[in-house]
């Protein structure tokens, strides 16, 4: 709770800088504001150059805001709704996702995995940081926010009490100093007590960004520090616990079932800096724009009169790039530490093996990188033949990885170094104004170091047509990859899993997706297939492993919502099949139904959403969790367990008044009903019956 009371006394301190930044900030347009397709505020003089892609209507309701994110490579603007939605909040903090995709083993905060595999991420630093999407994001996925006031969100969520409940505390906090430059800082809290023993979870990130977007110059800064301390008790000794309860003795509460480990925990401990920047070379030319006028007499006259400029006329100056200049930096350090202070030995052992010492292990990595982008863009629409901007491209990437040394001997030392050298050269066609078509295409091959024989092309497109009274979107996403397994899948070395296979053949993989959207029908379809040749895995033995042959993947997911009224209905349905469910056991259906009443109250300035939602998916041999190296993997010869066939039902009131939501959940509102099998991953059951309370404020001042 400390982070907690440091965050206020921060927000405090920049409470002082209120004032100042107020009477700056009031020199911004003042009379319309901007939105996007969204809904969202937008400032236009800090507009991005696809401005004309957004559909914007003319309102006279101030504040003024707008946030947009960044690709992590070249630092592209791409403008994203505020964190304003009132509807389904109350899915917002779940470790499963807003949709329920994702396993994870029962706790706030605790290692996930997508069952949809179009939804697996496998790029990010290490191995240790892959389970912990819910909390730690990449450079790509920081929010920045340009607004004529400062604005500020903090959130909150909490479940159970004191002694096994949860919580969670955000804070966001953005000022503009003038039109051009914003800054700001990110605060996230996350305590989970656990309903289990030796379960808890204790995460706290800090980190500050800044973005300057002028005429030449842009730049976009990001900083974030991750703590991630998370205790381990490899799941309960005997499921009937949870899907029997009657044949076993009663422990008392769930804190009291029988666990596999004590004493044991990992420790994730992460920051990266990054920074994007670009200068911009063009020229200047006039521009026009005709003001409204209540004197339409005058205002024909003037435009009769063609060597006359109309009254309502105002000529202004602008500027139009043609050139871009662009510089990416990024480190960032990752550190993995895991601790056992007592371990079974002898015939009760749980681990095959044992490299360093019986009884406790003490492993360690470090992993530290260093990745520069040099390129230079022709920019898309500097004049009329300029259908598309081209970029071009170079990058280098430095990493060092620490491992623990294997040779145990007295004078050697205790850990030994690996590095890497990546050399890409790469190339970027994109088309991102206009409104019907737009497109982005990169691709980049390895020159030098480890890069050597990696490729990697891909693609996206969307087209954007009316159909009757409605707009249809249209999406075609694909990419080809020929990379190494990352170095972790390569060489690991600890107490007890330890393997070098530098004899690991690159992963060949191909994507095709399409996805069909119709708004007005609440109708969205997606389905794509995915090959992979050299699948690399985790396999039974909590080992890498490589399938030489191909994995196919087919996938297709439909998302219908119905309306009759003040009632919703809310569906989606997700189907998939593997060709080779030995290496790659995926559920064939998983649904999500969410049925609620939507009303507004109170002259219309308060939304109400009273509901219920249910998750489910079918059997399946899912993935096992190994803590001793923080991965999931397939499930052990000898303990074969089947996951699913269980639905998840949870109740909810949803509150939305002005700039406050508010929610009540009554979470896994049927536990231990029917076959009581509330298990996500094998031996980890899920929170029984719990309240969950959240909270969230936004404030422009």
């Amino acid at each position: 709770m400390r982070q907690i009371a440091l965050t206020y006394i921060l927000l405090s301190i920049l409470g002082i800088t209120t004032a100042w930044a107020q009477t700056t900030l009031n020199t911004l347009n003042g009379g319309t504001t901007l939105r996007d397709q969204y809904g969202n505020q937008i400032d236009p003089s800090t507009q991005p150059d696809n401005l004309d892609s957004i559909d914007v209507e003319v309102q006279s309701i101030p504040p003024k805001l707008y946030m947009w994110q960044v690709s992590s490579l070249l630092g592209d603007r791409k403008l994203m709704p505020a964190d304003t939605a009132s509807l389904n909040f109350q899915n917002s903090n779940l470790v499963e996702g807003m949709t329920g995709h994702y396993n994870y083993l029962g706790n706030l905060g605790a290692p996930r995995l997508s069952r949809l595999f179009f939804e697996r991420r496998n790029d990010e630093p290490t191995m240790f940081l892959e389970p912990f999407s819910s909390f730690y994001f990449r450079p790509e996925e920081a929010k920045f926010t340009n607004s004529n006031v400062p604005y500020t969100n903090l959130t909150y969520y909490k479940a159970g009490s004191k002694v096994n409940g949860e919580e969670r505390f955000k804070s966001y906090f953005s000022v503009n100093a003038n039109k051009r430059l914003a800054f700001g800082f990110n605060v996230d809290y996350l305590y989970g007590r656990g309903y289990y023993l030796n379960q808890s979870t204790a995460y706290f990130n800090a980190g500050l960004f800044a973005s300057y977007i002028g005429d030449k110059y842009q730049m976009h800064a990001v900083y974030n520090n991750f703590h991630l301390k998370m205790n381990e008790n490899g799941g309960i000794t005997d499921d009937r616990y949870i899907t029997r309860p009657e044949e076993m003795e009663d422990p008392g509460g769930t804190s009291y079932i029988p666990v596999n480990l004590e004493q044991t925990s990992n420790r994730n401990h992460d920051f990266y800096v990054y920074l994007t920047h670009r200068y911009r070379l063009g020229f200047s030319r006039e521009a026009t724009r005709i003001e409204e006028t209540k004197d339409k007499v005058a205002r024909r006259k003037a435009e009769r009169d063609s060597t006359a400029i109309p009254m309502d006329t105002i000529i202004t100056e602008e500027f139009v790039p043609v050139t871009s200049f662009i510089h990416t930096f990024k480190i960032e350090r990752s550190n993995h530490r895991f601790r056992s202070g007592s371990e079974p030995t002898g015939e009760d052992a749980i681990y095959d093996n044992t490299y360093f010492q019986e009884g406790t292990s003490n492993d360690s990595t470090l992993a530290i990188s260093v990745k520069n982008v040099l390129g230079i863009s022709l920019l898309e629409g500097f004049n009329k033949y300029a259908k598309a901007g081209l970029t071009a491209y170079l990058s280098h990437k430095f990493s060092r990885y620490t491992l623990m040394n294997m040779d145990v001997d007295a004078n050697a030392p205790r850990t030994i170094d690996y590095t890497e050298h990546e050399v890409f050269a790469g190339g970027e066609l994109a088309k991102r104004q206009g409104t019907l078509l737009h497109y982005n295409v990169n691709g980049e091959v390895g020159l030098a170091g480890k890069a050597i024989g990696q490729f990697r092309v891909n693609g996206d497109l969307d087209l954007n047509f009316r159909l009757w009274k409605d707009t249809v979107n249209f999406y075609a996403r694909g990419y080809v990859s020929n990379t190494l397994p990352s170095f972790y899948m390569r060489h690991y070395h600890s107490n007890h899993y330890t393997w070098d296979n530098d004899n690991m053949s690159k992963e060949f993989r191909t994507r095709v997706e399409g996805e069909l959207n119709i708004g007005r029908w609440g109708t969205n379809l997606r389905a794509g297939v995915e090959n992979i040749k050299n699948y690399t895995y985790f396999g039974q033995q909590a080992l890498p492993e490589q399938y030489s042959g191909n994995v196919q993947v087919l996938s297709a997911v439909l998302k219908q919502n119905f309306k009759a009224g003040i009632f919703h209905l809310d569906n989606e349905i997700a189907w998939q099949k593997s060709s080779n469910s030995t290496v790659l056991p995926l559920p064939e259906f998983s649904l999500y139904h969410n049925f609620y009443l939507l009303a507004k109250l109170a002259k219309k300035i308060l939304t109400v959403q009273l509901g219920a939602n249910l998750t489910y998916f079918t059997t399946y041999h899912a993935p096992a969790y190994q803590p001793a190296i923080q991965q999931f993997h397939l499930q052990p010869a000898d303990d074969q367990v089947e996951i699913g066939g269980y639905p998840i039902i949870s109740a909810y009131a949803n509150l939305h008044l002005k700039r406050t939501r508010l929610f009540v959940m009554m979470y896994h509102l049927n536990a231990g009903m029917g076959n009581a099998n509330s298990f996500l991953v094998p031996h980890y059951p899920l929170n029984q019956r719990l309240l969950k309370i959240g909270v969230s404020w936004n404030f422009y001042d």
